[in-house]
């Protein structure tokens, strides 16, 4: 009898250690997806399926970071002019904090160092679905304000331009590149101090910035303009090196991990373009689905996640051959898209 209950409970304690331990774990190759009318879902990235959703009440995300241990996933929330840290651990995507911002936040990125996160609100805006025009006379600019991770206390605040978009670091972390919709310019911050260090007009080379990513060597910038279809490659210094037109509306834009390509994904052309990045020459193109606005690789760089706003769903293409693999469906309004391990994206690395 002893020793039956002895075995017992060595199988309860080995029961309880195993289901602690799931219930812990950091979830491993999963791409999170932000839905503006849905919530989020969970992508396994092994079976290219959604294997969770979760929809907390007035949680309407767009933006969306991922703290460099992927445990927490946070997400800009245009309704409710919050910010939303999830605990990501055993999948259960708790919803542990909200934090005030202000109308309409949308973006948020991750400092290099991971120790802050910066995301903006645009309090001068409607809050539109992205790439729709609005009043532009007398728009209050946008706020850019940084939170200690994981603590989320918050830290900087300043002022940027008016219908921020795509957010960047320089590579040292110590530059904050922004780019202003509204105002056709680059906005570039120093990260500590919110001083405002240089505003670079681009209205000679097109209309409305809206995409900003730092090549991997941190030698180059690439933005994308959607108002004119431009593509521009600027140097570490922020001058402008090369341009080339891109299809019709121009925004999510990422390099690869080696920096010789640069992926844009031209929202209502419906197609994802590839450009040599030192010449800005086109290579290739494939068709996605409707307003695709921001895309991820993989983790191990072999595919592209491309997040469908206005076909509701994640197409799926090799990041080598471009060809289609896959059409994930059942999204509402699909706007961000991030991977755990963290992975080259538009919204993800550099």
């Amino acid at each position: 009898m002893r020793k039956v209950a002895v075995g017992g409970g060595i199988a309860l304690v080995l029961g309880g250690a195993l289901l602690y331990l799931w219930f812990t774990r950091i979830p491993n190759n999963v791409a999170y997806v932000t839905e503006e009318d849905g919530g989020l879902s969970v992508i396994d990235l092994n079976r290219l399926a959604v294997v969770k959703r979760v929809h907390p009440n007035d949680v309407a995300p767009r933006g969306l970071g991922l703290t460099f241990d992927g445990r927490y996933l946070v997400t800009a929330n245009k309704d409710s002019a919050d910010m939303t840290v999830f605990d990501t651990r055993g999948l259960r995507l708790d919803l542990i904090r909200r934090i005030p911002l202000g109308d309409n936040p949308e973006f948020i990125k991750m400092l290099p160092t991971g120790r802050w996160l910066f995301t903006s609100f645009e309090p001068g805006s409607a809050g539109g679905p992205p790439g729709e025009e609005q009043e532009e006379e007398n728009e209050k600019p946008s706020e850019i304000v940084s939170f200690s991770v994981p603590d989320w206390s918050r830290g900087t605040v300043f002022t940027a331009g008016k219908e921020t978009e795509g957010l960047e670091f320089s590579a040292d972390g110590t530059l904050l590149i922004v780019a202003n919709e509204a105002q056709d310019n680059i906005g570039i911050f120093n990260t500590g101090t919110g001083q405002l260090v240089k505003s670079l007009d681009l209205s000679m080379y097109g209309k409305r910035p809206r995409g900003v990513k730092r090549s991997p060597a941190g030698d180059s910038y690439a933005v994308t303009m959607e108002g004119s279809g431009t593509l521009l490659l600027l140097d570490r210094d922020f001058h402008v090196g090369k341009m080339a037109m891109t299809a019709a509306k121009p925004y999510g834009l990422a390099f690869d991990r080696s920096g010789k390509r640069i992926f844009v994904a031209a929202a209502t052309a419906r197609k994802l373009q590839v450009y040599l990045a030192d010449s800005l020459q086109l290579v290739a193109e494939t068709p996605i689905g409707q307003r695709c606005w921001h895309f991820t690789f993989t983790p191990d760089d072999s595919k592209l996640l491309l997040a469908c706003g206005r076909s509701n769903n994640v197409y799926v293409i090799d990041a080598n051959s471009y060809q289609p693999i896959k059409v994930i469906g059942g999204f509402q309004t699909p706007w961000g898209i991030l991977t755990y391990p963290r992975a080259f994206g538009s919204l993800g690395l550099p």
